[in-house]
């Protein structure tokens, strides 16, 4: 009887642009100081111009100055964000919501500090202050609505998108998230529609081909992902996310070669990228190379060792060696992680079905079914080790809810034609595997002799 390994993803970085108001700007770098309004704006200057050390450099003689000089604060504190330095980023803006506590925009670039961090309820938290001060402040909610769509709120994250729009129609940033909190949603068209509108404002905006990209090929609308990628990597050809999803385009077209060329390029461009690694470890997967595959996944983890996907497909690699020890440790790591890694669930239970043991296996395939009852995989999964344990009419109650959910798992139809086979219900079983037939499952000759054989022999 056949396992559903369940494959790996489509795992998308997200680039979250988030946006920041400075108080003021000068048109060029002015040389002869003056006093403290001089040296925050020759420092919004430097800032622009990525001048990130010298920009924070005259934000302290403004400061020096005027020690109560709110807006050089809030500048430097986006300086240090520009840095990666979010801890000092969020103590200026400190400072300045002492000197200013009615200052918006500090609250929401502090915001972005704490979003940055992956701390999504500060995140949230600030920019409700924001629009408490301002309630028309457009950047605030799409910098709001960003943040509940990293916390898997996309209904709340789309309203205040709308909001956003409503304020600012031509804001394309927003119609780009939005896009992507439908596309989360699975409502592919609209996230396209809302594309196709960020780029008829911005047809430069490379951020939008590579999502309208990902929209595609999440319908398998492959040529068509790929032609928005191509788009994106014109108007920025060292953006690493657009080669990887144009190779995730070339993988789903079977096209290997072409997505590892991909993958090699992102990691040309970006050696660090754990992403390309882990996207180019499935390729290798897919290709049966899975000591490559385990290669690449553990360059991924050697990156970033909080990486639950990369856990989850070295997992599946060393399932497929045999090797169901490491898979299981694999898959442990995985949910340490996240806990409701329902795939890393299933999949651990094959491997302990794999070694004979049944109630583990069972007791996992239960653990994904909690977190997602409508993961067919696992109901399939679950049938099997019923089935192997004896306990048929478990196994087909299984693949009874697996069909009611997809009625074209073919599988699941040999299955349960296995189970009503060792139950001696030889017609229900000829009727199951006519059925996978239909669907394109290949039947084992043997079984089917046997089974032709069995009912004859009732008959």
């Amino acid at each position: 009887m056949k396992n559903s390994v369940m494959k790996a993803n489509w795992i998308i970085l997200p680039i979250i642009l988030l946006f920041l108001f400075s108080y003021a700007s000068t048109q060029e770098i002015q040389s002869e100081p003056k006093d403290a309004e001089f040296y925050n704006n020759r420092g919004m200057d430097y800032r622009e111009k990525g001048f990130f050390d010298q920009a924070i450099s005259d934000y302290n003689k403004a400061l020096e100055i005027n020690p109560k000089f709110a807006y050089a604060y809030n500048n430097r504190g986006m300086a240090y964000r520009d840095k990666g330095h979010y801890d000092q980023a969020i103590s200026d803006y400190n400072k300045a919501l002492e000197i200013n506590p009615r200052y918006a925009y500090a609250y929401n670039n502090r915001g972005i500090a704490y979003a940055d961090k992956g701390q999504s309820d500060q995140a949230i938290s600030d920019y409700n202050k924001a629009l408490e001060i301002n309630p028309r402040y457009a950047y605030a909610y799409d910098n709001r609505g960003v943040a509940y769509m990293e916390k898997g709120q996309y209904d709340q994250a789309i309203s205040d998108f709308n909001k956003t729009l409503d304020i600012n129609p031509g804001f394309a940033y927003a119609y780009s998230n939005r896009g992507i909190a439908y596309r989360h949603k699975g409502q592919y068209d609209q996230a396209i529609s809302d594309f196709n509108k960020a780029l008829k404002i911005n047809p430069k905006y490379a951020y939008a081909y590579n999502h309208r990209g990902i929209a595609y090929a999440d319908k398998a609308q492959y040529d068509q992902a790929i032609s928005d990628f191509e788009q994106a990597l014109e108007i920025y050809p060292r953006y690493t996310e657009a080669y990887n999803n144009r190779g995730k385009a070339y993988r789903g077209k079977g096209q290997y070669d072409q997505a590892i060329s991909d993958y090699n390029k992102a990691l040309e461009i970006y050696p660090k990228f754990a992403y390309a690694y882990n996207s180019r470890g499935n390729v290798y997967k897919d290709k049966g190379q899975y000591d490559q595959a385990i290669s690449d996944y553990s360059k991924a983890l050697e990156i970033n060792p909080r990486f639950a996907e990369a856990y989850y497909n070295r997992g599946i690699a060393f399932l497929e060696k045999g090797q169901y020890d490491q898979a299981i440790s694999d898959y442990n790591k995985a949910l340490e992680i996240n806990p409701r890694f329902d795939e890393a669930y299933s999949n651990r239970g094959i491997a302990y079905r794999r070694k004979g043991q049944y109630d583990q296996a069972i007791s996992d395939y239960s653990k994904a079914l909690e977190i997602n009852p409508k993961f067919d995989e696992a109901y399939n999964n679950r049938g099997n080790a019923y089935c192997e344990k004896g306990q048929y009419d478990q196994a087909i109650s299984d693949y009874n809810k697996t069909l009611e959910i997809n009625p074209r798992f073919a599988e699941a139809y040999y299955n349960r034609g296995r189970a009503y086979y060792l139950k001696r219900e030889y017609d229900k079983s000829l009727e199951d595997i006519k059925k996978a037939q239909d669907l394109g499952y290949k039947i084992p000759p043997k079984f089917l002799d046997d089974l032709r054989n069995a009912s004859r022999k009732k008959n």
